[in-house]
């Protein structure tokens, strides 16, 4: 059996699902158009940049919804994927997973973005496992803000896939192939550690060490 990783945003989606639900929460009037676009600007700039302080944008991120109930974001969650989520789904995209599934292959998503955001996503494409970064709940079931355990972020998406692999009595050397299709460079550790490194609609970073590693460069999107 083969092992096909995906990262979510930028590669399969030609945006970015994390900073797309900020200007939709902006947009159901849950959080102030002004100054809540601009810190959200500013953390996707940091992203790009490499440098995110993904505590603080997760804290920042669900503070505006975080306290909702469980009906409105039930609604909010179905809005987002129809109107916001499906037009990003391109066939190319979809094609692409549909091949890795005939293979045979092992599958999973693995995103920094927050499990709350992203697991619908994941289901839609149907992807079954979701590696994430996920959201501490107190015992109602609400979101705190807070990171429940390794963020699924840089260094820690090699951990997250290891412990997931763990738990199914698997590691990395028992797969033929390991896959990893990525856009960024902030995923430079993981595609570094696989045995099939895929730079995928790489920005002008990634393409530049994918050119210079001979690493295969897939564009999806125009």
């Amino acid at each position: 059996m083969n092992l096909t990783l995906f990262d979510l945003d930028g590669t399969l989606l030609p945006g970015d699902s994390d900073h797309a639900f900020g200007e939709f929460v902006v947009k159901l009037g849950w959080a102030d158009a002004r100054a809540f676009k601009a810190r959200n600007d500013a953390f996707y700039a940091d992203y790009l940049a490499g440098c995110l302080d993904i505590h603080a944008h997760v804290d920042f991120a669900t503070a505006p919804w975080r306290d909702r109930s469980a009906q409105d974001l039930q609604r909010a969650a179905a809005r987002f994927m129809d109107e916001v989520v499906q037009p990003m789904l391109m066939p190319a995209a979809l094609a692409l997973v549909e091949k890795h599934r005939v293979q045979g292959d092992l599958m999973a998503v693995v995103t920094a973005t927050n499990d709350f955001v992203t697991r619908p996503i994941a289901e839609r494409l149907g992807i079954t496992t979701l590696i994430a970064t996920d959201l501490v709940r107190d015992a109602a079931g609400q979101v705190t803000g807070a990171i429940a355990g390794v963020p699924c972020f840089r260094e820690g998406k090699i951990a997250r896939v290891q412990a997931w692999l763990a738990s199914r009595g698997q590691a990395l050397v028992d797969f033929a192939r390991c896959t990893f299709y990525s856009d960024s460079t902030n995923d430079l550790p993981l595609l570094e550690h696989v045995s099939h490194p895929v730079a995928t609609n790489p920005g002008p970073a990634l393409e530049r060490i994918a050119l210079e590693r001979a690493w295969p460069i897939l564009k999806l999107f125009p």
